[in-house]
């Protein structure tokens, strides 16, 4: 029942009661929901789990890949975790950093340094990558022979889109959809490293649809509170620099709350109803929208 195209959620509630399912639904939590409809086969969290435990087996050091937007948020406690019992070295690699100011990235490396080597990448521009490479061979520390090097973290932040920037050609799908690796890959890299490659791997329990919204797990179609999670990322941005919101959609913010904020986005950019009111449902969507397709840099 859990393999085959994406359905929605009153589809999957129907399907498992008409399984006589009932206990096995009741389970199901919002966050089981996206990855039953995220992947093309879905499987279970305790599969996932499985899953990443066997890569943090099999490495001989583990990439942990964050958004160097919100690196804190992206980090997961429950594979570093994992990594730590096995006794396995891991760096954290920043990944996205065109989207963040140099000082800030340098401030990001500074303090996560102190928890595991830190390297900063841009799969975009393949900037760091060299330096992630050199990284690698060093801290596996391995004489000779091939090194496997796992890649795990959440969805969408762009685990395998570094590993094409790395090897210096397209060998790991990417989708800026979230989820788009369906399983685990196996890809050369040449000078030694292969790197597994894994689907994201959320924390477990995880279910807070703002921060689904600002990692990318769910797109604006597929967010109940579009609202909540568009003042969520403006929040985030005006405690951060202000200027990115205010030159980006030509506005000028002047102590206005995260809702003001949102309905001057839609003013300036027309959207508005009836009577002159802003239509802030379009609002939320574009600033969510922008913010998922990386035009917001913090």
């Amino acid at each position: 029942m859990l393999q085959g195209t994406p359905v929605t959620y009153p589809v999957l509630k129907k399907r498992c009661i008409k399984a006589n399912a009932g206990v096995f639904y009741h389970k199901i939590s919002p966050l089981r929901y996206i990855l039953i409809s995220l992947y093309t086969i879905a499987p279970s969290m305790a599969n996932y789990k499985r899953m990443s435990k066997d890569v943090i087996k099999k490495a001989d050091v583990l990439l942990e890949v964050v958004d160097a937007r919100f690196p804190d948020e992206t980090r997961n406690s429950e594979i570093e975790r994992d990594i730590a019992r096995a006794k396995k070295p891991f760096i954290i690699v920043l990944n996205k950093c065109d989207l963040v100011s140099k000082d800030k990235l340098e401030k990001i490396k500074s303090r996560l340094a102190k928890i595991a080597p830190t390297v900063f990448v841009s799969s975009k521009d393949r900037s760091g990558t060299t330096i992630l490479r050199h990284k690698i061979l060093e801290t596996a520390n391995k004489k000779g022979g091939e090194i496997l090097v796992g890649s795990l973290g959440y969805p969408n932040t762009g685990k395998s889109s570094v590993i094409n920037a790395v090897t210096g050609r397209h060998r790991a799908g990417t989708s800026s959809i979230s989820g788009h690796t369906k399983g685990v890959q196996h890809i050369n890299a040449g000078s030694r490293i292969k790197f597994i490659d894994t689907p994201g791997v959320i924390p477990f329990g995880e279910n807070d649809e703002h921060i689904q919204g600002m990692l990318a797990v769910k797109d604006a179609t597929h967010l109940q509170d579009t609202i909540g999670v568009a003042m969520t990322i403006i929040k985030k941005i005006c405690a951060e620099n202000k200027t990115v919101l205010e030159s980006f959609y030509h506005i000028a913010i002047e102590g206005q709350d995260s809702y003001e904020v949102l309905e001057l986005i839609g003013r300036q950019s027309n959207f508005l109803k009836k009577k002159a009111e802003v239509d802030e449902t379009r609002a939320a969507v574009k600033i969510i929208n922008d913010w998922q397709k990386g035009l917001l840099m913090v």
